[in-house]
């Protein structure tokens, strides 16, 4: 049987399971849920009024960012040390390179979002803590330039991001009421048997 997951093509042999684990599910949908809390804090904040509210709302953004940068790390420590499930096999070749296509630029989106992020905070010169517990170090000198340049690119990979978790949504979907796979099913809490139809 072949692979075509993105941790297969790093060398590891197929699953003989058809189903993720329960940390792997546990990281995909609280990532998933995350990035959602975020997208509507990030679009309120943007549009709220300078205010003390605002400022709670960034810091909730920044605090959720810096979570969700740590979930996917370990998200893709997970992916890169065990074998996922494997594709239908009479999944077509174009289907399977595009699978691993989204899914990479997905990986890639989810890391660079809140890094840029991270970075124009720096670049501000202000301090901030993770839900003002945690001291966020600076990784980039404070610079004005910079911040205009990190939040441009945050916006646009926040655009990015949406568009590629649609494409996401609606093939998974797609899977399912289409094709009738077990491709969503395996993905979903709680599932331990998924015949196909």
């Amino acid at each position: 049987m072949h692979s075509h997951s993105l941790v297969n093509r790093t060398g590891l042999p197929a699953s003989s399971s058809q189903h993720w684990t329960a940390l792997a599910k546990w990281l995909h949908w609280m990532v998933a849920l995350l990035i959602a809390v975020q997208l509507v804090l990030g679009w309120v904040e943007a549009s709220w009024r300078q205010s003390p509210t605002k400022l709670g709302l960034f810091e909730w953004h920044m605090s959720t960012g810096a979570l969700v940068l740590l979930l996917v790390v370990l998200r893709l420590a997970w992916r890169l040390t065990h074998a996922a499930p494997s594709l239908p096999d009479d999944m077509p070749r174009w289907e399977r390179r595009a699978a691993f296509a989204s899914h990479f630029l997905l990986y890639v989106a989810m890391l660079a979002l809140p890094l840029s992020g991270w970075v124009a905070t720096s670049a501000s010169g202000e301090a901030f803590s993770i839900f003002r517990l945690v001291p966020l170090p600076a990784i980039a000198p404070v610079d004005r330039h910079l911040m205009n340049v990190a939040g441009t690119v945050h916006l646009v990979l926040g655009i990015l991001l949406i568009v590629l978790v649609a494409i996401h949504v609606a093939a998974a979907l797609r899977h399912h009421l289409i094709r009738r796979d077990n491709v969503l099913l395996r993905m979903l809490p709680g599932r331990t048997k998924t015949p196909r139809s």
